[in-house]
């Protein structure tokens, strides 16, 4: 079966992005607004981009009518370009947290992705904790086992003003806050203790709990099968 991606809907695009690439780590990104009320979000595109310099990225879509986002406005710098020139009239932070979902909090983590009237934060709703960030303004998540503390780089708009349109997010990583005892003195995170869930395609997650090891290179061939 081929499949031309120009003769498919928005959505039918979608289905085959989040059906075939997968797991997909979740991030749970939290921000602050304008009005200064703390905003928590989970998006599935998401990955780190680089040790050098530490940075990642996570990719919020617009709203059905066009409009961006309230993560996505956060994230935006105090003089970011206006999408049609000139300066943007909307004004970002500049700085976003992203918070690894473990098991533990999976559908806390879930909760958070309810539109919510104006001036409410995912945070009351889902019942995490934010707690003080290092670096940044925006709170991390009290019960994530490790949060990576974000200043954006930059911002890449792949279709302004069109629903779902996407947007990438490039943030470079200014802090780590990990749990006692999650990282060892190898920088080696502790998988077991990180519990993190995936995103799967529609409803779907898996746990990340089934695991191997395996060589890189020639060595891999040489591994026999279970």
């Amino acid at each position: 079966m081929d499949v031309n991606p120009d003769e498919l809907t928005q959505s039918e695009r979608y289905k085959l992005l989040i059906g075939a690439i997968v797991p997909r780590p979740i991030a749970l990104v939290s921000t602050v607004g304008p009005d200064g009320i703390a905003n928590l979000a989970p998006f599935s595109f998401f990955a780190g981009v680089s040790s050098e310099p530490m940075s990642l990225l996570f990719c919020p879509a617009n709203k059905s009518d066009g409009s961006i986002k309230d993560t996505l406005r956060n994230c935006l710098l105090p003089n970011s370009p206006h999408l049609t020139g000139g300066i943007s009239p909307l004004r970002g932070q500049g700085d976003f947290v992203v918070n690894i979902v473990p098991d533990a909090i999976a559908h806390r983590m879930a909760a958070c992705a309810e539109e919510l009237p104006f001036g409410e934060s995912e945070f009351a709703l889902s019942g995490l904790t934010p707690a003080s960030s290092m670096v940044v303004t925006p709170p991390r998540v009290g019960e994530s086992p490790m949060s990576f503390e974000c200043r954006t780089m930059q911002i890449i708009h792949l279709a302004p003003g069109a629903p779902a349109g996407g947007n990438i997010v490039l943030g470079r990583v200014v802090a780590v806050h990990a749990l006692d005892g999650l990282i060892n003195d190898r920088t080696h995170v502790d998988a077991a203790r990180l519990d993190a869930i995936g995103r799967m395609g529609g409803s779907s997650y898996c746990r990340t709990r089934d695991r191997f090891e395996m060589p890189m290179g020639r060595k891999a061939l040489e591994q026999p099968r279970d």
